[in-house]
C-alpha cells in the first residue's frame, strides 16, 4: 500500500493529536510542586514596627557595609546638596529603606486611622524564591544551611527576570550604570562570613531590627503576640539570644499575624506591625510560592513528553496546511504558451 505526501502529514498529525489529548487533560489539573523547607539553621530577621521610630540609622549603615552611594530623589538633591541620603524606595543604589505610612492627622504611632507606621523594606530571603526559579544562569542562589538569598554579578547576564519574578519588587537593576548590574540585599553575607551581624540588626537602637535563627524569631514573635499591649517588656537588640542589653518599652498594639510565616511559601525575615501589613506596602499573597506554581506546571507539562508532543502537533498541522496550500496554487510555468 502507497501512501503520498498529504496522507503522511494527515496521519502524523493525527497520531500527535492522540498522543497529547489524554496527558493534556492531566496538564489541565496541574498543581504546585512540593514547597521547599526552610534550612534547619536558617538565619533570618524580626522586623517590629512597633518599635520602629523611623531613625534610619539601619538605612545608613547599610550603605556604609556595602560601598553603596548616597540617593537623593531629584527635588531635594539641591535642598540638600546631596549630602543627606533621602531614597524614597529601594533601587539600584540603595539596599534597604525605611518608608512610613500616614493617615489622616497622623496623631498617634501604629494606628490604621489618623495613625502612623513606619517600615522596613529590602529582601525578605524567600524560602522558596522566584528570583532563584527564574534565573537561567544560576546568578541567583540560596546558601543551603544559612537560606540567604544572594547574587553573584560574574555569572548574571543582565536578563531582569528576577527583577520581575520576585512578588517583592525586590531585585533591582542600575539603569544608569553603563554596566549595570542587579542590587539587592544579600543580608550582609560579607559581614556574617567574619562571624559579625548584618548592618541593619547591629546598629538597630530598640531592636526593630532583631537578627537570629528563623525558628527562634518566630518563637519570639509569637511570645510578643501573646502580651498584652501596654505591658511593659523587654525587647532583645542586635542578636536574638545575644549578650546586648535589652531595650525595655510598652507592648504595642499588634495586628494577629506574623507576616512571613506564610506568604508566598514562607520567608525568612518576619514583620510585626500594629497597622494592616497591605497599608504598609507587603502584599497579600498566596501560602505557596510562584516557583512552586510554575515548576508544578512544567513538570507536569514536560511528563509524558507532553509539550514536545504538542509543539510537534502544531509543527506538523502548520506544515500540512503550507502543503495544502501550495497544491490548491496553479502552476504558472505550466500555463505558459511557447
Amino acid at each position: 500500500m502507497t501512501m503520498n505526501r498529504r496522507q503522511f502529514l494527515r496521519g502524523a498529525a493525527a497520531s500527535a493529536v492522540a498522543a497529547v489529548a489524554a496527558p493534556a487533560a492531566e496538564a489541565a489539573a496541574f498543581g504546585p510542586r512540593e514547597p521547599k523547607p526552610l534550612p534547619p539553621k536558617a538565619v533570618g530577621m524580626l522586623y517590629d514596627s512597633t518599635l520602629c521610630i523611623g531613625c534610619k540609622a539601619c538605612v545608613s549603615a547599610c550603605k556604609q557595609a556595602n560601598g553603596m552611594p548616597a540617593e537623593q530623589p531629584e527635588q531635594l538633591a539641591a535642598w540638600n546638596e546631596e549630602t543627606w541620603d533621602a531614597a524614597e524606595d529601594i533601587s539600584g543604589k540603595t539596599l534597604n529603606v525605611i518608608r512610613v505610612y500616614q493617615n489622616g492627622t497622623m496623631e498617634q504611632k501604629d494606628r490604621e486611622k489618623d495613625g502612623y507606621a513606619f517600615v522596613k523594606r529590602h529582601c525578605l530571603h524567600c524560602v522558596d524564591p522566584s528570583c532563584i526559579s527564574v534565573c537561567p544562569v544560576s546568578a541567583m542562589q540560596k546558601n543551603p544551611e544559612t537560606g540567604i538569598v544572594t547574587h553573584n554579578p560574574d555569572a548574571c547576564i543582565g536578563c531582569r527576570y528576577c527583577v520581575y519574578g520576585c512578588p517583592f519588587n525586590v531585585p533591582q537593576y542600575q539603569f544608569d550604570e553603563t554596566f549595570g548590574q542587579i542590587a539587592k540585599c544579600q543580608f550582609c553575607n560579607h559581614l556574617q562570613k567574619q562571624g559579625k551581624l548584618p548592618a541593619c540588626c547591629d546598629v538597630c537602637p530598640t531592636g526593630a531590627s532583631l537578627f537570629g535563627l528563623v525558628a527562634d524569631l518566630q518563637v519570639e514573635a509569637q511570645r510578643r503576640l501573646a502580651l498584652k499591649p501596654g505591658e511593659t517588656t523587654q525587647f532583645p537588640r542586635g542578636k536574638l539570644g545575644g549578650d546586648r542589653s535589652s531595650h525595655e518599652a510598652p507592648v504595642g498594639h499588634y495586628q494577629p499575624h506574623v507576616y512571613g510565616e506564610t506568604e508566598s511559601g514562607g520567608t525568612q525575615v518576619r514583620y510585626l506591625s500594629g497597622v494592616p501589613h497591605e497599608k504598609l506596602g507587603l502584599p497579600e499573597l498566596p501560602g505557596h510560592s510562584y516557583a512552586a506554581v510554575s515548576e508544578g506546571m512544567q513538570h507536569t507539562l514536560y511528563k509524558g513528553m507532553i509539550a514536545p508532543l504538542a509543539l510537534l502537533g502544531g509543527l506538523v498541522v502548520l506544515a500540512r496546511r503550507g502543503v495544502k496550500q501550495n497544491e490548491d496554487e496553479p502552476d504558472h510555468d505550466e500555463d505558459q504558451q511557447p
